[in-house]
């Protein structure tokens, strides 16, 4: 019972403070995105060199998320969690107060390395502060509602800030944010219990897996820039492939792995992930491909095309705040996640059939609500699920495999659905199409690619084996 867990009556103020550290890392893997061209215009970026800014970010967050859900295994949740936020707090000084191209790009990528030990550990605090079934969904449906809504919320707060003030301050509001979470996490957050024997640390594995995918990741956001064929991208792609494989090879050899391989064998585990790589992809490709056909081919300004995201989160506010958790105990995990799964896959199927003299509520508003139905009611059961299998010992590693299959996912989703649409727009101007036929035909695309992505997460949802949710369940129901 959580009850019994240490600090177990302050849980539910540590669950603030794990969700309001999981959103500043969040709100800033968008918030960047609307000052950019006041970064460009102040430091005199180039558009090749403007890319870094993210990329930076996405590079070390992508590539060390599974070492530091590991590294909180070994020596502590808390003081990774904690220093995580530090370390990530000190970087968006030294962002805010940049004044010089290598000093951002730089501190962006110490952005990276905290903002991925947070968001691995986060998740497996969270799980073992609420061991009870009906509060562990509770808890899990807030924490998935900060990281499906916190990005929306980074492009209207950075919108904000870099026009009432100036750029630098999308990174200096993270410093009184960050300093309040490392002075409660002390008293909200229990303390970590040393394991009685500590493995070490398998260097090797560490070093070949996060290289790997940092290699993916670089590949992965320059592939639409400099080509999917070129020897750069295949080149990158598969020396993350080889990196990877001799990964495997070492924690198969060594006597304390960085990643057991048993985990991999584990039904729910690996399933979810697939889960979550094919949801991602449809996900931010959704909302990023949303928008540009609303400003680009619909004409909206940005405070039209933030009106409309709002009733898809506001509908993911109420189911993951509290009717996702109802439906989970109700129902157990398959039926919400592939009912939620399902309604976003309509809904990015009805954006596929937009025209592009669309209206708002005919053609923007029906497929956001139900993507953020869909979203509201999913993410939860399959957050849930996927750490399932595993106990208290291993809950950090598997957060970081979650995570990184969620970010994989995203990022690869991505960039695959905009060069296919790219692609798409390319050719139906070669045979005449007007310039916004021929964007829309390309949003379509990768609207239906999208929603194909969404069904076959749902189908994958179906070979799911939940236990600790369905037995409380079905316990609740005698």
């Amino acid at each position: 019972m959580s009850a019994a867990h240490p600090l177990a009556h302050k849980r539910w103020s540590a669950l603030v403070l794990l969700c309001l550290g999981e959103l500043m890392i969040v709100l800033d893997t968008t918030i960047v995105n609307v000052a950019l061209p006041s970064i460009q215009a102040d430091l005199r970026f180039s558009e090749t060199a403007l890319v870094w800014v993210v990329n930076a970010y996405m590079l070390t967050f992508g590539g060390l998320m599974l070492l530091g859900g590991r590294l909180g295994d070994l020596y502590g949740q808390r003081k990774l969690f904690v220093a995580g936020i530090v370390l990530f707090t000190l970087a968006s000084l030294a962002c805010g107060l940049a004044h010089g191209q290598g000093v951002l790009v730089a501190a962006r990528a110490v952005q990276g390395v905290g903002g991925a030990v947070v968001s691995a550990v986060a998740l497996s605090l969270i799980m073992n502060l609420f061991t009870e079934p009906a509060d562990r969904a509770k808890a899990m449906g807030v924490y998935g509602f900060v990281c499906a809504g916190g990005g929306s919320l980074g492009v209207l707060l950075g919108g904000v800030l870099t026009s009432s003030l100036s750029w630098h301050w999308v990174f200096l509001v993270n410093l009184p944010v960050g300093v309040a979470i490392c002075v409660a996490s002390l008293a909200l957050l229990p303390p970590d219990t040393p394991p009685a024997q500590r493995p070490r640390l398998d260097v090797a594995g560490a070093l070949t897996v996060t290289l790997s995918l940092m290699l993916a990741v670089y590949a992965i956001v320059n592939g639409n820039a400099v080509g999917w064929t070129t020897l750069q991208t295949l080149g990158m792609l598969g020396g993350a492939v080889l990196l990877f494989l001799a990964f495997g090879t070492i924690e198969s050899r060594v006597q304390a792995p960085l990643v057991p391989l048993g985990l991999f064998k584990l039904r729910n585990l690996s399933i979810a992930n697939g889960i979550g790589v094919l949801w991602a992809a449809a996900m931010f490709a959704s909302f990023f491909v949303s928008a540009l056909y609303m400003q680009l081919v619909l004409n909206y300004s940005a405070m039209q095309v933030g009106l409309a995201f709002l009733p898809s989160n506001l509908l993911m506010a109420m189911f993951s705040l509290g009717l996702s958790a109802k439906m989970v105990m109700r129902w157990g995990i398959r039926v919400p996640l592939c009912l939620g799964l399902l309604l976003a896959a309509v809904g990015l199927a009805l954006f596929a059939r937009a025209p592009v003299n669309g209206e708002m509520w005919r053609d923007v508003i029906p497929g956001m609500l139900l993507l953020g139905l869909g979203a509201g009611m999913a993410l939860n059961p399959l957050l849930l699920v996927a750490m399932d299998d595993v106990g208290p010992e291993q809950s950090g590693l598997a957060s970081g495999v979650v995570n990184t299959a969620f970010m994989m996912g995203g990022a690869l989703g991505l960039a695959v659905l905009a060069s296919l649409a790219d692609a798409r727009t390319d050719t139906l101007r070669s045979t005449g199409a007007s310039a916004a036929e021929a964007l829309n035909g390309g949003y379509q695309l990768a609207f239906l690619l999208g929603a194909g992505c969404g069904l076959a997460a749902a189908v994958l949802g179906v070979g799911l084996r939940p236990k600790t949710i369905e037995a409380a369940t079905a316990t609740s129901a005698h």
